[in-house]
């Protein structure tokens, strides 16, 4: 029943999750880029070029390109991902087409528009990416390529499918203005995409050097609940040996550490780096696909 509780907790979070990223996205492409016409991105980008050189309508492009790439993303990011980014779609086409159109859209700068599509669905995608599914369309592509290439940033090839599809229609349309609008956008979009994602379990990395050890290992566990390591040393000036205790946590927890650490210890030298990713007990890891590092699925424990 305890796991069960659990089960449901994460899901209608993830749901809250996904509801909030899909509104800052809704409001971002109806509100400010399409009221402001910047250049279309994605499959909606795709089937317009479609349409101009093929004739073929823009509803039955996003379909006919929906097709393959539903099947590659089923294939690569499993059942799971696919049912979630159906729901997901479905989820941010609603926000789109009832939400944004009852607030007021912008008609300003398409500077200011622009940089403001790209944090608001920057920050919108990025939400959405972290709960594990996708709104569909390139997405499929995108996640299909951080599953199988997991060094490479969701943002980054995301801008790289989007500058194509971007400096295709500003050509055809002629719109040098609308390519340096796109372009920015994009931009700001993978960016903050990037730090979304990747401020979800990054954190701090402390390194003490030290001649009391253990004594600044259990402090670091008495004040901050966090583990550490004890690495030996050895001094480059002096040559005597010293302790390296390692840790990572939060940057709150991190600056009660160094703190009690000046205070323990003043003898004590300590560097903080910053750590873009840290996986392990009481850091959440962001998973893209149902098995993103291509192993094979553990066993089930026999009883």
């Amino acid at each position: 029943m305890g796991e069960r509780k659990i089960h449901w907790k994460q899901a209608l979070w993830s749901f809250g999750v996904e509801v909030a990223g899909s509104v800052l996205v809704a409001l971002g492409l109806n509100n400010f880029a399409i009221a402001a016409q910047l250049p279309l991105t994605g499959f909606s980008g795709m089937a317009f070029l479609m349409n101009y050189f093929l004739a073929i309508p823009i509803g039955w492009s996003i379909i006919l390109l929906n097709i393959p790439v539903s099947l590659l993303c089923f294939r690569v990011l499993g059942r799971g991902f696919f049912l979630r980014s159906i729901r997901c779609t479905i989820i941010s086409s609603l926000m789109i087409d009832y939400l944004a159109p009852l607030l007021p859209s912008y008609t300003g700068d398409r500077m200011l528009a622009a940089i403001t599509t790209g944090v608001l669905c920057g920050l919108g995608y990025g939400m959405i990416y972290t709960q594990n599914t996708s709104t569909g369309g390139t997405d499929f592509i995108t996640m299909s390529i951080k599953a199988k290439r997991p060094h490479l940033p969701v943002g980054k090839i995301s801008l790289s499918m989007d500058v194509m599809v971007i400096i295709a229609e500003s050509i055809v349309l002629q719109d040098a203005d609308g390519l340096i609008y796109g372009l920015l956008c994009s931009f700001l979009l993978s960016t903050v995409v990037d730090q979304t994602i990747f401020g979800v379990n990054s954190g701090k990395l402390a390194l003490v050097v030290t001649e009391h050890g253990e004594m600044i290992a259990d402090l670091i566990d008495e004040t901050v609940q966090r583990g550490s390591t004890i690495l030996t040393g050895r001094g480059g000036y002096q040559k005597t040996d010293k302790h390296v205790v390692m840790c990572a946590c939060n940057t709150k927890q991190m600056v009660e550490l160094r703190r009690a650490v000046r205070v323990a210890d003043p003898e004590a030298f300590t560097i903080i780096l910053d750590s873009n990713e840290v996986h392990g007990t009481g850091f959440r890891t962001v998973q893209f696909g149902d098995n993103p590092d291509g192993l094979p699925t553990p066993p089930h424990p026999t009883v």
